[in-house]
C-alpha cells in the first residue's frame, strides 16, 4: 500500500487484512512500538520517526527481512509504509526472491495535500490499542478515554502540523520514482482516496482482484 502519510492506507490495509486473512505489516507500527519499548531497535530509528524522515535503507530492510520471514507471513501479507524509495523497492525484491515470494499488487491511494493536513491535524491514537480517531472540526481529543479498550488518546509527535509539512515533502520527493518504477513493471494500481472508509475500500478489493 502506498499513499502519503494520513492518506487512509493502514485503514484499508486492515481492512483487506480482515476481508482476506493477510498478516498487516506497518513498518511505522513497528519502529513507533519499537521507541515506546525502548528497544535497541527503537533508540537506533526514534531520531528519525520524530523529525518525519525516512528510516536508513539497511535499517528498514533488515527490520522487513526480520518480520517477512515469519511464518504468519506465508498465507498473504499487505505492505504499509514501505517500500519508500526506489533503492529499498530493488532491496525488497531480493528479499521477497529468497524468500520464493513476489508482490502481486501496488495500491497507491492518492488525497490532495490540504486534504490530508487538514486529516492529521484532526488525527488522535490510542496509546494503549493504536487505534486512531479523527476529531471534529475544533475538537481537541487529548487525553480522552479510546473506546475500545479504555486507554488515553494522545497526538502523535509525528502528527504536529510542522512535522506533517515535512514528512509530507520527504514522501513526495522519494515516492515519485517509487510510483514509476512500479508503473513500468505493470503493478501499480491508483486509487481515489477522497470518499467514505467502504467506498474506498470496495476500490480497492476491485484493483486487485
Amino acid at each position: 500500500m502506498l499513499g502519503a502519510p494520513g492518506a487512509g492506507k493502514g485503514t484499508q490495509a486492515g481492512l483487506l487484512t480482515k476481508k482476506f486473512g493477510w498478516v498487516h505489516i506497518s513498518t511505522g507500527d513497528i519502529l513507533r512500538e519499537a521507541i515506546k519499548q525502548g528497544s535497541d531497535l527503537g533508540k537506533r530509528v526514534s531520531k528519525y520517526v520524530e523529525a518525519g524522515d525516512l528510516v536508513p535503507d539497511d535499517l528498514i530492510i533488515e527490520i522487513m527481512g526480520e518480520r517477512l520471514s515469519k511464518d504468519d507471513c506465508k498465507a498473504g501479507f499487505i505492505l504499509d509504509g514501505f517500500p519508500r524509495t526506489v533503492v529499498q523497492a530493488e532491496k525488497l525484491d531480493n528479499l521477497l526472491a529468497q524468500l520464493s515470494e513476489s508482490l502481486d499488487a501496488v495500491v497507491s491511494v492518492d488525497v490532495p495535500e490540504q486534504a490530508i493536513i487538514a486529516r492529521l491535524s484532526r488525527r488522535f491514537v490510542c496509546d494503549k490499542c493504536g487505534k486512531i480517531v479523527t476529531a471534529g472540526e475544533g475538537q481537541n481529543l487529548e487525553g480522552s478515554e479510546c473506546s475500545e479498550c479504555g486507554g488515553r488518546l494522545i497526538r502523535r509527535k509525528d502528527d504536529q502540523p510542522e512535522t506533517i509539512r515535512h514528512r509530507l515533502k520527504v514522501y513526495n520527493e522519494s515516492t515519485k520514482a517509487l510510483i514509476s518504477y512500479y508503473e513500468g513493471r505493470k503493478l501499480l494500481k491508483k486509487i481515489d482516496g477522497i470518499g467514505g472508509v467502504e467506498e474506498i475500500h470496495r476500490k480497492v478489493v476491485e484493483a486487485i482482484s
